[in-house]
């Protein structure tokens, strides 16, 4: 890997996202050796990923380099490589390009789409994970309509034009909502000739509410506001197979669609090596004590969505998103100059800053420790903490000036088939 000989301890960090990014920083312009191991080359903001993929934004105003972010950190070295195993015993990684020995390891390697062992769904459903994933979901959405035009078959019409998400976290929640603005906004100037009133966007939820893990108040105000954009809201349904055509369900509740968008788990994106049933749990997380230490792994550490830290709270961990992993990650960036310095290391207290979500324009919900609200109001509290958490001044004024744009001309205009995607029906 070239990664040059030192006298400081090395810490090897394993993912660029919220968690590593949040450690890499604070271990800046110390007596270590950080070096930063990724299959991108860049960060990803991926609360917007659902912008990307319905054309509000363009991939590159959520994204960042890795080297840009920590360019000026002393010690630090990236290297982009996919991780292929972790050997605890000889204390090295083993990579595509190569094996790198360490004093101390981090794995902030997030989470994944999770299908509860479903491999047919897997195969004809549509992620939403990463920047390439989100393209490939905006390339077929435009599609579907393109299609739509050409056919003369009412049944492959409306197929094509029926939306079904399923999972009513902010994930599904958000992108229900800019589908719902797509058809009553934008799809009517852009396809005249096509009765965009027969578009259906289906959001399919398990349980008895949407956003289960916010307030029932934050539930019933996003649900109201989801219905008057037009959205079919099912919940208590819970989907069993997807052949690429039908959805089925518990129920007899079946669905014609071309288009299944799962947004209904994710889990601990693990690494062969720590990923027997001795250190995780049933959602795929490494199970860390309270100073993100792997049970019988003195130097080797877990942190963010992969990382399951056990609280009275949080029984099942902390919830996988970037508040918990930006602070897990600063506070064992302490730890380990603690360690490193022979001093005891202090357990990780998680402040729990909220959650919130937006439903389209002028409509969101949040819900803080002490205070509540929905609306207007909430919507712009949503924007401001996005901006204020992207990374990179060039990226905070396009997305801002986006927003704005898009506002004002109700536009979306990154509707862009940049790289055509094609389903494999064939079984």
């Amino acid at each position: 890997m070239n990664i040059p000989r030192t006298s400081f301890p090395r810490i090897v960090i394993i993912g660029g996202g919220f968690a590593g990014i949040s450690l890499a920083k604070k271990l800046s312009k110390q007596e270590v050796q950080v070096v930063l191991l990724d299959k991108h080359n860049y960060h990803t903001f991926q609360p917007l990923l659902y912008q990307v993929s319905t054309g509000g934004l363009e991939p590159d105003s959520i994204a960042y380099p890795i080297r840009k972010i920590l360019k000026n950190y002393t010690n630090f070295h990236f290297r982009l490589a996919h991780v292929e195993e972790i050997k605890p015993l000889t204390n090295e990684v083993s990579t595509d390009i190569g094996t790198l020995k360490f004093d101390y390891l981090v794995i902030a390697s997030g989470s994944e789409t999770n299908y509860f062992g479903n491999s047919v769904i897997e195969k004809h459903s549509m992620a939403m994970k990463s920047i390439p994933q989100s393209l490939n979901l905006r390339s077929l959405i435009l599609e579907n309509f393109e299609e739509a035009l050409l056919t003369s078959d009412l049944n492959e019409r409306n197929a094509l034009m029926n939306f079904v998400i399923v999972g009513a976290g902010p994930t599904g929640v958000e992108l229900a909502g800019a589908l719902a603005e797509i058809k009553k906004g934008i799809l009517p100037k852009d396809y005249p000739d096509l009765d965009t009133r027969s578009v259906q966007i289906n959001l399919i939820q398990s349980s008895d509410r949407i956003l289960k893990e916010m307030s029932e108040n934050a539930s019933k105000k996003a649900e109201v506001f989801l219905e008057n954009l037009g959205v079919n809201i099912w919940k208590n349904v819970r989907v069993t197979n997807y052949n690429g055509k039908t959805v089925t369900t518990n129920s007899d509740l079946t669905f014609e669609t071309a288009t299944l968008i799962w947004a209904a788990g994710v889990k601990g994106a693990t690494i062969k090596g720590l990923d027997s049933e001795a250190f995780i749990n049933r959602g795929n997380r490494i199970i860390v004590n309270e100073f993100s230490q792997i049970k019988g792994c003195n130097n080797i550490f877990a942190i963010g969505d992969v990382a399951c830290m056990e609280s009275e709270d949080f029984p099942n961990g902390f919830p996988m998103m970037a508040q918990p992993a930006i602070q897990q990650g600063q506070h064992l960036g302490n730890n380990l100059l603690r360690l490193i310095e022979q001093k005891p290391m202090t357990p990780f207290l998680y402040k729990d800053k909220g959650a919130m979500a937006t439903i389209g324009r002028n409509k969101a919900v949040v819900d803080l420790k002490h205070f509540k609200f929905q609306g207007v109001f909430a919507w712009y509290v949503w924007m401001f903490v996005h901006l204020f958490f992207l990374i990179g001044f060039r990226n905070r004024v396009v997305v801002f000036i986006n927003w704005v744009y898009n506002y004002i001309r109700f536009d979306r205009e990154a509707r862009l088939i940049i790289r055509p995607y094609k389903k494999n029906l064939k079984e």
